[in-house]
């Protein structure tokens, strides 16, 4: 696969929600859909696989890290690559939101208009499975 065109962007803020929409759409071309929970997240993903997961770390239902894991145990999401986002990333933070697998960690606040480039530059560094 080249470069990702459709993410599931899992956020329960829709402030948040809607500026990442806007920029990943009109600045990075992207096709998105919405989750506000874990739960929806995994219903989404499960009946139709994104290409790539961008996951809010604190959920209201169950958090990003344990939505992770609920993805990873469907088999047609095992290597969908996930991107983490996220206000706590002290070192040890993020070292253990990529022991789950994730492919990188973005920042919260983030710069909206930057977030597609951002995006990108975790894809294109994946390793690939």
């Amino acid at each position: 696969m080249n470069e990702p065109r459709r993410i599931l962007y899992v956020e329960d803020d829709p402030d948040i929600q809607s500026v990442a929409e806007m920029a990943l759409v009109e600045v990075g071309g992207f096709e998105v859909r919405l989750a506000g929970s874990g739960t929806e997240a995994l219903r989404l993903a499960s009946a139709d696989p994104p290409d790539l997961i961008l996951l809010d770390v604190m959920l209201p239902d169950m958090d990003g890290p344990a939505t992770l894991v609920g993805l990873r145990a469907i088999d047609s999401l095992i290597d969908v690559p996930v991107v983490f986002v996220t206000a706590k990333v002290l070192s040890s933070e993020v070292a253990s939101y990529m022991a789950l697998g994730a492919i990188g960690v973005i920042a919260k606040p983030f710069d909206a208009m930057m977030l597609p480039s951002e995006l990108l530059g975790l894809w294109r560094s994946r390793p690939t499975p």
